[in-house]
């Protein structure tokens, strides 16, 4: 099976502790493809995506749309984002497009969070984003959402995490240069006061897995659907 995973800085893998690699070793026997990239915003994603033709994929992860909140802490923009939700609802459609065009079957995967606070006012926004994108997906047959915030959300609802969030662009920089080992990276977690995070939006080695275990249940279940088909 060849699968696509397409998204920002959270499916490379950098900062924080990649799920991709995670995969990769729970499924030795299939292609994985990486598309992610740092900063990337639905805008710039679909900018990348009309500049390049994907390969074809049987299944494929399109997890987008956490810069679009994110950013707005941040003091520079690394991509364009979207001015409002309808810029936003447009350019996810036409990237969703862009995707189908190449992919048998699709799982748009929406925004986790942004900081672990869960009741702060961007991960409020995340939910708004949420329900576009689960509006969006619906009307199409081959796709269908995985709802990350909601797992979050319920693995966050009986913890306590500090409010912390990563919102300088040097110390974005020092953790992808200075914390390559998934247990550095859980030390300074631990120390910022974090469960699932780096820094309110990379994974730790938890965060990681939890996404690796919300992707292998779909791999699963489409294998199983594949195999059926072949009967």
């Amino acid at each position: 099976m060849r699968i696509g995973l397409i998204g920002d800085s959270l499916t490379e893998g950098r900062p924080g502790v990649s799920f991709f690699h995670l995969l990769q070793k729970q499924y030795p026997h299939m292609t994985f493809v990486n598309l992610g990239k740092p900063g990337e915003s639905v805008k710039s994603l679909h900018s990348r995506l009309t500049k390049k033709n994907l390969e074809n994929f049987d299944l494929a992860f399109l997890w987008i749309g956490v810069n679009d909140v994110y950013s707005k802490l941040l003091s520079v923009q690394a991509q364009p984002v979207a001015k409002d939700h309808e810029e936003f609802k447009d350019y996810y459609q036409k990237v969703l497009e862009c995707v189908l065009s190449s992919s048998k079957r699709i799982i748009t995967v929406t925004p986790a969070i942004v900081g672990e606070n869960i009741n702060n006012v961007s991960n409020k926004e995340i939910k708004q984003l949420n329900t576009l994108i689960t509006t969006i997906t619906n009307k199409h047959a081959n796709a269908t959402t995985l709802n990350l915030h909601s797992v979050f959300e319920q693995h966050l609802s009986s913890i306590k995490s500090s409010d912390y969030i990563s919102t300088k662009v040097l110390t974005v920089m020092k953790d992808v240069l200075f914390y390559k080992k998934p247990s550095r990276i859980d030390q300074l977690s631990k120390k910022r006061g974090l469960h699932l995070t780096l820094d309110g939006i990379h994974m730790n080695s938890k965060g990681a897995q939890i996404v690796a275990d919300e992707y292998a249940a779909i791999i699963d279940k489409h294998q199983c659907i594949e195999k059926d088909a072949l009967k």
